[in-house]
Order: C-alpha cells, then structure tokens, then sequence
C-alpha cells in the first residue's frame, strides 16, 4: 500500500495534476466524465493517492494476456455485458459483508457521447444502501478528486439533480465527449419511490 500510494503522489506531481477531497471507505464511486483510456489509470492514481484499494468495472473483452493479469492485479473486474444480473449479485454479496469496499464504475459506459448514463451505478448503490461517491476528472483545470456522497432515494430526478450540479464544471480529459448525467428512467412517467427494506 506504501509503495501504491507512492508511486501515485510522484506520478501525480511529475504530471501536474493535483488531488483534491478524500477517498471515502465505502461506496459506489462514479468515475466521471468518462472521456478517456486513461480514466482507468487516473481514478487509480487518486485511490492510490489517499490510500484506498478499489474495484473497478472494465469490459472483459480487453482481460486478454498479461493486460488481463494486471488489470486483476489492479482491481479490474471483468464485467459480461450480456449477462449484467450475476455480476450485480456478485457486487452485492461482496458490498454488504461489511469491509471496507470502494467500487469505481464509469457511468457513461463508453468514452464516446451519449444521451444517457448507464443505470446499473444507481441500482446497485439502491439495492445495497451504499452511497454514491462523486469521483472526477477535469482536464482543463487538470484537478481530479471527490466530491460528496449522495444516498440514492429512489426519486431519480432528483438525485441526479444533485450530480447534475456537481458534474456541470466538470469536463474530462476530453471535454468534447463528455455525456450530461442522465438515466433513462427520467424520461420515463415516475412512480413513487418504494423504501428499501432489509432482506
């Protein structure tokens, strides 16, 4: 860990980007914009930099040889877009067993420009009453950090709302392709938010 969270502060300081806010212990962390290849590497030099071992979701199809190997080493974890529920039952098991558990999911799902952000980081942090920790990455002020944490409500609209706000003067590294944080669902007629109950 002493080694991680070296090499992250002198590869940071050689690069000139500065860190600010703290690594939370718990949560699901949403990496974002999410512009780049790079983001991978630059949301693990801010973990590293305060000291925290995260999770991050990356598509299996580049766990391939020794990239494969030390993206596990890393914290990657291959994620099967054909078959998302295992994977969320999986992340649900490990999210309540009560260690410290940091998961890094990049909302946009694709570097390219989209209409909407990927669901999956608001149900999970839903279905397993885990905060929303706001990670970022913006290129023109060359600053990455977190932001707060938000505990989803169920009421989407107003949740994202609240990363709407956050996220509106943060651009990535590459600011033409950064995605307005937007779910689907708030296009859709909403329904009264249910509370979550314990199973």
């Amino acid at each position: 860990m002493i080694v991680r969270r070296t090499v992250a502060r002198v590869v940071l300081r050689v690069a000139r980007w500065k860190v600010v806010g703290e690594v939370p212990p718990f949560g699901i962390t949403v990496g974002a914009p999410h512009t780049s290849y790079w983001d991978w590497v630059v949301m693990l030099l801010v973990m590293w930099h305060g000291g925290g071992k995260p999770k991050v979701l990356i598509k299996k199809e580049i766990f391939v040889g020794p990239l494969g190997w030390l993206l596990r080493a890393t914290g990657g974890v291959p994620v099967d877009r054909d078959q998302p529920s295992a994977l969320i039952r999986t992340l649900m098991k490990q999210a309540k067993s009560g260690e410290p558990y940091l998961l890094v999911i990049a909302a946009e799902g694709t570097r390219s420009k989209t209409d909407y952000w990927k669901p999956g980081f608001y149900r999970i942090a839903r279905a397993s009453r885990m905060p929303i920790v706001l990670g970022f990455v913006d290129g023109p002020t060359r600053t990455m950090g977190f932001g707060p944490s938000v505990m989803p409500t169920g009421d989407v609209v107003a949740d994202m709302d609240v990363l709407r706000a956050f996220y509106a003067d943060k651009h990535g590294i590459h600011p033409d392709q950064r995605t307005e944080p937007r779910l689907p669902e708030e296009d859709k007629p909403q329904r009264r938010p249910r509370p979550v109950t314990e199973n």
